[in-house]
């Protein structure tokens, strides 16, 4: 369809409809909110190739990590080898308030930054530890109190750990590390 507002140079469409049946929330809700957090979230995503959780009308939610063919030039990209497709890969860069916005018009509800910027393959930032539980009636809250546990253990070494809900039942615990780290 047609563009219906601007938004930093990009074409917005369809923003009234819903992001995905049962979501409460619109198109453009998405895009009113990632404009608002965008001064917050750019700096998390800089240079870090990108991967998105897509949903599209009548199609299930979808990882992306390969840009469209339909991808604007400004949008930069960098390309990486995958080992798991055997391929190279074009990943966006999100750098900036318009390619955000243009995430948003694709649909774009998650985001995934690496953890290393581009062009510094081998300085990873951060260090991620993935929390997920067995299936029993008490998953999360054993995942919380492993957690606590992944933290304190971080802290007695001089570390710091940050937790967040990782999905359905597990916990992520990100850990940035010292400039100094190089995988080699």
């Amino acid at each position: 369809m047609s563009s219906e507002e601007p938004g930093h140079g990009v074409a917005l469409t369809n923003l009234d409809e819903l992001l995905f049946e049962g979501a409460g929330a619109t198109k453009r809700d998405l895009v009113d909110y990632l404009e608002a957090v965008a001064d917050r979230i750019l700096p998390v995503l800089e240079e870090r190739p990108l991967s998105v959780i897509r949903v599209v009308r009548g199609q299930p939610p979808f990882m992306q990590k390969n840009v469209p063919k339909y991808t604007p030039p400004w949008v930069n990209t960098v390309s990486l080898w995958s080992e798991a497709s055997k391929r190279e890969v074009r990943y966006a860069l999100c750098n900036d308030r318009r390619t955000l916005l243009w995430f948003a018009n694709q649909r774009a509800v998650e985001y995934h930054p690496a953890l290393v910027r581009a062009g510094s393959w081998n300085q990873p930032t951060h260090l991620v530890l993935d929390l997920d539980p067995p299936a029993t009636e008490d998953a999360f809250a054993r995942a919380v109190r492993a957690a606590g546990l992944v933290r304190q253990t971080l802290a007695d070494i001089g570390l710091a750990g940050a937790v967040k809900t990782s999905g359905a039942k597990g916990l992520h615990v990100f850990v940035p590390l010292p400039r100094r780290a190089c995988v080699p």
